[in-house]
């Protein structure tokens, strides 16, 4: 058992990998819940515990798992101990890890939450709900992070609260990426700022809708069900867009990055707005939009984000264009490619890539990173997902 300690609560709980685990008296869904993936991020343990303690089987249909995450960085109350375990998980990544000899603490945990994963996938019956809960070192309305898969979009849309697509293309190797392209709805919920109470109050009213909004318990059943709606919908502002990613401010290994003080999550900046200090080098917004994870803690390669909304039109594009898998035609253009036909991989040309604006990929479903000088890989979610697990679900 490890020691966990909250600092909104003033509270210390011992728990383990499981950390709890409900088997309902009616067959349904399967539902994982992972808290504290992140070792300073204790909201989501505290809120499983809580929430999943008030639980009664009977009422429930299905299986819910609440799973720790870093428990060897949750016992030292930090983001991580050697290694970002939420930036390990790559099948190249983990298949190197697999190979070592000898592990460092992050590793560890990496291993041990895979098997968890595997073993939920094969004892248990689908279809399948994975929910990563997180807090931000700023502060923040809470939001919801995916990656860009039609189910991922439709089954978020549930929740009064703005949602972020995209973010696979600045963050390499995030856990629900990896569980993305095992092809099931993976989200990421932030609730708020780490030692705000706050924010495991909004975990706890995330984690019911959740339940809820998969068939797991009756909307009818659960006493104060519209409390918790409105609880999040007022802790947003009513703000419920959709965001895309357009900036990242990435910081290398030696750098010495401060961020400047007073900045929240979605707050509106202009170009030229003065944001940090980079190795004593003023850094300005390049553009202008909504500031997204400013970051003020030690540990992360994420300095800040910027975001803005995705026009309404433009969503409903993609959708249409995706139904009729528009990007079969793609590599029959010059420069382009299949990697991995099945698993929606293509490689592009750069000087392809320049005639094609990134927001046409992006409409297509493909998401992408530079791999050499001269390419980049594609990622399209919408061929690995597997749509019809839940296309009888009556959010579909």
């Amino acid at each position: 058992m490890t020691d966990v300690y909250s600092k909104a609560l003033n509270n210390k709980i011992a728990v383990g990998r499981i950390l709890d685990k409900i088997e309902g008296s009616h067959p349904g869904p399967t539902v994982v819940f992972f808290g504290g993936i992140h070792g300073n991020e204790t909201a989501g343990v505290f809120a499983i515990k809580d929430t999943l303690a008030g639980i009664n089987a009977s009422y429930v249909k299905g299986t819910i798992f609440g799973v720790s995450g870093n428990l060897s960085a949750l016992k030292k109350n930090q983001r991580y101990t050697e290694k970002d375990l939420n930036r390990l998980w790559t099948k190249e990544s983990i298949e190197a890890i697999k190979k070592k000899s000898n592990l460092n603490a992050d590793e560890k945990e990496l291993i041990a939450l895979l098997e968890v994963l595997n073993d939920i996938l094969k004892t248990n019956q689908p279809p399948f709900y994975f929910i990563d809960l997180h807090t931000t070192s700023s502060q923040t309305l809470p939001f919801i992070t995916i990656n860009d898969a039609l189910i991922n979009r439709k089954f978020s849309k549930q929740f009064p609260v703005p949602i972020i697509l995209g973010i696979e293309e600045y963050l390499h190797g995030p856990l629900l990426s990896y569980i993305n392209e095992l092809g099931y709805v993976s989200l990421g919920f932030e609730s708020g700022q780490h030692d705000d109470l706050r924010s495991i109050t909004n975990t706890i009213a995330f984690i019911y809708l959740t339940l809820v909004f998969s068939g797991v318990l009756n909307e009818k059943g659960l006493v104060g069900f519209s409390n918790f709606y409105k609880q999040l919908q007022t802790q947003t502002i009513h703000i419920v867009d959709v965001f895309e990613i357009i900036y990242l401010h990435k910081i290398q290994q030696h750098d010495t990055f401060i961020m400047l003080n007073g900045f929240k999550s979605f707050q509106s900046i202009k170009k030229g707005t003065k944001l940090a200090i980079n190795n004593d080098i003023e850094i300005t917004s390049p553009c202008s939009g909504r500031i997204f994870m400013p970051l003020y803690q030690k540990k992360g390669a994420e300095g800040f984000f910027i975001i803005k909304p995705i026009k309404p039109f433009l969503l409903k594009l993609s959708i249409i264009l995706r139904h009729i898998k528009t990007d079969s035609f793609l590599a029959f253009l010059p420069g382009i490619h299949w990697l991995n036909k099945k698993e929606g991989i293509l490689q592009v040309n750069l000087k392809i890539a320049k005639f094609f604006a990134k927001s046409f990929f992006h409409l297509l479903g493909y998401r992408n990173r530079q791999i050499t000088n001269t390419h980049l890989r594609l990622n399209n979610r919408e061929r690995v997902a597997k749509t019809r697990m839940y296309k009888k679900e009556p959010w579909y």
